[in-house]
């Protein structure tokens, strides 16, 4: 993609601190973390979100994290990691080149991945249980 930020990045355009590199994708650290280490594994190949690529590479992409996170909190000393992956506008995502979030988590980083919990009656489950099921 002409325009793709991560695209560029990839083919060297722009430069990026690349922690990980393989024939499918690299990881980098973001350059506008939410905490030290803060890294995002992304396919070299174009997907605009986790629905346009197949299950092998979305597999991969997962195992990448792992070994990413692992790191993280052997090597930074993290004692917890958050995996965060968005996909549409309304979700988020504001480059539309697939990338997932390993953030390294300290005590008090401040950093917490949140929501406001709501509180749905049984039959509210129930009914978005049968559709999903």
């Amino acid at each position: 993609m002409d325009n793709c930020i991560f695209c560029k990045i990839i083919a060297g355009d722009i430069p990026s601190m690349r922690v990980y590199e393989d024939e499918d994708c690299i990881a980098i650290l973001d350059i506008n973390p939410a905490a030290p280490g803060h890294t995002l594994v992304i396919p070299k190949k174009h997907y605009q979100d986790l629905f346009e690529m197949d299950e092998a590479m979305a597999g991969k992409l997962m195992m990448v994290a792992q070994e990413i996170g692992k790191r993280q909190m052997e090597r930074l000393g993290a004692p917890g990691v958050n995996l965060v992956q968005n996909n549409g506008a309304s979700a988020g995502q504001t480059v539309l080149h697939f990338h997932l979030h390993v953030i390294p988590r300290y005590e008090n980083d401040g950093a917490m991945v949140l929501w406001d919990p709501t509180q749905p009656t049984m039959d509210d489950l129930k009914a978005i249980c049968d559709k999903l099921a």
